[in-house]
């Protein structure tokens, strides 16, 4: 059994609850066991790193040193959300990067009794591990209900390949892993350049008519280039 370190983020019981019912149907037939970590908070999404850094920062360590404390037989923390699998790779490695900022950070850790030593945890986004641990192989073998005459537009999103802390991806501008799941999955992938421009996210709180705009873009190419439906 391959098991792992949770961090399923706030989204993944609220917005995106029908993305963990769909892993929670899946980790019996890969053998894949997920510990969830205790206590854990929210990542600040995205806005809280361009309010105050080190609350920020601390907001995120918090749960690198939940997990750390958690180990048992694994160091490898898994994000199903793209932000918080990012904020929680930015973190561990900024700290490392820069000590000053990994001091004030555990600092602030320290009022609530936590230390965490950069590097500890090795973060991972749950695609990374479908694809490299599990295998697409033991995956394609594994399919009861394939994706058979489905044209599928594979998005990535920016958060994922870009920055790379851990060169995990295949390429910075093109993965292929989704892509490469997709199609062990028995669906027909398009040819779709956009699978990691950005869809606006947050932005639509501040500037929604640029975010609809990008979002337009993503839909409408999918569109052009015949895709029946977008895998995120």
């Amino acid at each position: 059994m391959s098991k792992y370190l949770y961090y399923p983020g706030c989204s993944m019981d609220s917005s995106a609850k029908a993305y963990q019912e769909s892993l929670d149907a899946v980790l019996g037939p890969l053998d894949l066991h997920l510990e969830e970590i205790d206590d854990w908070n929210c990542c600040g999404a995205t806005e809280f790193l361009g309010i105050n850094l080190i609350p920020a920062y601390s907001l995120i360590a918090r749960n690198l040193a939940l997990a750390a404390n958690q180990m048992n037989g694994t160091r490898t923390v898994v994000a199903p959300c793209s932000a918080c699998y990012l904020n929680l790779a930015k973190a561990d490695h900024y700290m490392q990067e820069r000590p000053a900022l990994g001091e004030k950070v555990n600092e602030a850790l320290a009022a609530g009794g936590l230390q965490y030593k950069p590097g500890t945890l090795d973060v991972r986004h749950l695609i990374d591990v479908l694809v490299y641990d599990i295998g697409l192989e033991t995956i394609r073998s594994k399919v009861t209900q394939p994706l058979t005459g489905l044209r599928v537009a594979p998005y990535m999103g920016c958060m994922l390949p870009r920055p790379d802390y851990q060169n995990r991806w295949s390429d910075h501008e093109h993965p292929t892993e989704l892509d490469d799941l997709l199609r062990a999955l028995g669906a027909e992938v398009i040819d779709y350049p956009l699978t990691t421009s950005c869809c606006g996210g947050h932005m639509a709180q501040i500037g929604p008519e640029t975010a609809f705009e990008l979002l337009r873009r993503l839909v409408a190419d999918a569109d052009e280039r015949g895709a029946h439906m977008m895998v995120t």
